[in-house]
């Protein structure tokens, strides 16, 4: 039983949507424990768990397909709330003999939801809300006890209730950023219908972390990956409170890194902190391992090939340490392997998850696998750790190697921290910050026609990418001042030599992902 059990928590149950931890995430946010479980757990294996309350997560799959994931049909005998989401609804419908259809209208993205009925689920909500749909299928006849509690004009029966049994169902995913109520109505759910006590936060998640990390330990050394990003230097501070010496950081400047990187993680863990840091300089091995590779899952893999190597050597030279370390977060972790056992599917292999060699000689140890980025900034200032290091805009572990499609030369990383520099610097001056998720330039793998002083150029092209998330998991482009845009792409083509285009990228995060690979 989780320590936070006691006062009753929720269990997502994952049906392969690649929202299912956003979903616990967002039940995070109203202080409320949350863990995902596999669809395969058993009504006893629940029992065990003092849920107040079950959420079933959406998924790609048709209730009526071979090999269609489908939980327990127990579940809905356990006597506690249960919520349909999308896929979940239309499971729900089916498993309690209602019927679920194909869809004359696929409907994804933005629709408006008339609601029908304001109690409990909707309560203090307008009678009509924006929300975000991403289904083909539907219930189209009710099962008994459930009525409709709201309609779109392309669903009918977009959200359904059985107030008697405390059973819901929702056609559209409250739980993205796209449904602005959409957190009201997790709320709604989890506090007003499960009543589930709201007592857990980040300051009480450290406490628990720690004893969590002097456990796993022991009296073994610990190696972290310090990359001087939000995730790896709160993990490195989270660490060494729990077992001080024991920890030894590494920072390895792969060449891969923005303009001055090296020496600002270096200065500013000497200033700030009392922790063991040992500095690498890898920059040809990690170009030389990543010459003529192309293939982004290909790239990501030699790059988090090759940190464990520079990690196993290291370690010898420092003596023998048992664990691994690493900032990894939820998100990463979603789109690289199956969660929880569930059928989700990947999206891309990040370097410090699927791209880890399977012979590695180190167990790792990753305190923040279950949670998203607001929240490990969240622990940050917990830990009382400067702003400087807090609101950095997040920065991938594979880094520029990621940005330049194509090839990944020296001469390309020169071109890109340069041009990167100036995003980031205008962006600043502009005040835009700390109001924007990430702002990066790309590196294009194309060139174009230009005129510079009356001469033809044909020259690289920089793609500027500016994005809003809470999470990571989906997120909107910023639209940036065109003064500002203006600006960035004036001092790019003046003042980095072997660029003389500029464009901006203007995907929402789904269907792109923010990285370009």
């Amino acid at each position: 039983m989780s320590d936070w059990d006691q006062y009753g928590s929720i269990a997502v149950l994952d049906f392969g949507s690649q929202y299912s931890q956003l979903i616990a995430r967002r039940i995070r946010e109203n202080n409320v424990y949350s863990q995902i479980v596999p669809y395969t757990i058993t009504p006893e294996e629940l029992k065990k768990l003092n849920l107040k309350g079950i959420i079933l997560s959406g998924g790609p799959s048709n209730v009526y397909a071979d090999n269609a994931p489908h939980c327990d049909k127990g579940i809905f005998e356990l006597g506690i709330p249960v919520l349909g989401i999308c896929y979940g609804m239309q499971l729900m419908g089916h498993l309690l003999k209602g019927k679920v259809a194909g869809s004359d209208h696929r409907e994804f993205g933005r629709a408006e939801l008339i609601v029908d009925d304001t109690c409990d689920l909707f309560k203090g909500l307008p009678d009509a809300i924006t929300v975000w749909m991403s289904h083909g299928d539907k219930v189209e006849t009710l099962p008994e006890g459930f009525a409709v509690m709201g309609h779109t004009d392309n669903a009918p029966i977009a959200a359904l209730a059985d107030h008697q049994r405390h059973f819901y169902g929702l056609q559209f995913h409250p739980e993205v950023v796209h449904t602005p109520l959409g957190n009201d109505i997790i709320k709604n759910f989890v506090i007003e219908i499960c009543g589930v006590e709201p007592k857990w936060d980040m300051g009480s998640y450290i406490e628990k972390e720690v004893k969590k990390i002097k456990e796993q330990v022991g009296d073994s050394r610990v190696i972290c990956g310090l990359s001087g990003g939000v995730d790896s230097s709160v993990a490195a501070v989270l660490i060494h409170k729990a077992i001080g010496d024991q920890l030894t950081c590494i920072f390895v400047n792969n060449g891969l890194l923005r303009k001055g990187e090296a020496e600002k993680v270096q200065s500013t863990f000497s200033k700030h902190f009392g922790i063991d840091l040992r500095y690498v300089e890898a920059e040809k091995r990690f170009v030389d391992k990543l010459k003529d590779i192309e293939d982004p899952e290909k790239k990501r893999k030699v790059i988090g090939n090759e940190f464990v190597r520079v990690f196993e050597e290291e370690t010898k030279k420092i003596g023998n340490a048992r664990f691994l370390a690493q900032g990894t977060l939820y998100p990463d972790v979603i789109e690289s392997v199956s969660a929880s056992g569930g059928p989700s599917v990947v999206i891309k292999t990040h370097h410090n998850v699927g791209g880890l060699p399977e012979d590695m000689e180190f167990e790792l140890l990753e305190p923040f696998r279950d949670l998203f980025k607001d929240e490990v900034r969240k622990v940050g200032e917990e830990l009382n750790m400067p702003d400087e290091i807090i609101w950095r805009q997040p920065f991938p572990g594979p880094g520029l190697g990621i940005r330049i499609i194509g090839d990944v030369t020296k001469e390309r990383l020169d071109l890109l921290r340069d041009a990167d520099a100036i995003v980031l610097d205008e962006v600043k001056k502009a005040g835009f910050y700390r109001q924007i998720w990430q702002s990066f330039a790309v590196l294009l793998p194309i060139k174009s026609v230009g005129v510079m002083g009356d001469e033809r150029t044909y020259e690289n092209v920089i793609a500027l990418r500016a994005v809003n998330s809470l999470d990571g998991m989906t997120a909107d482009w910023v639209h940036l001042p065109y003064e500002l845009m203006g600006k960035i792409s004036n001092r790019i083509i003046n003042e980095v030599k072997g660029i003389n285009r500029v464009v901006y990228d203007i995907s929402s995060k789904p269907p792109s992902t923010i990285e370009w690979e």
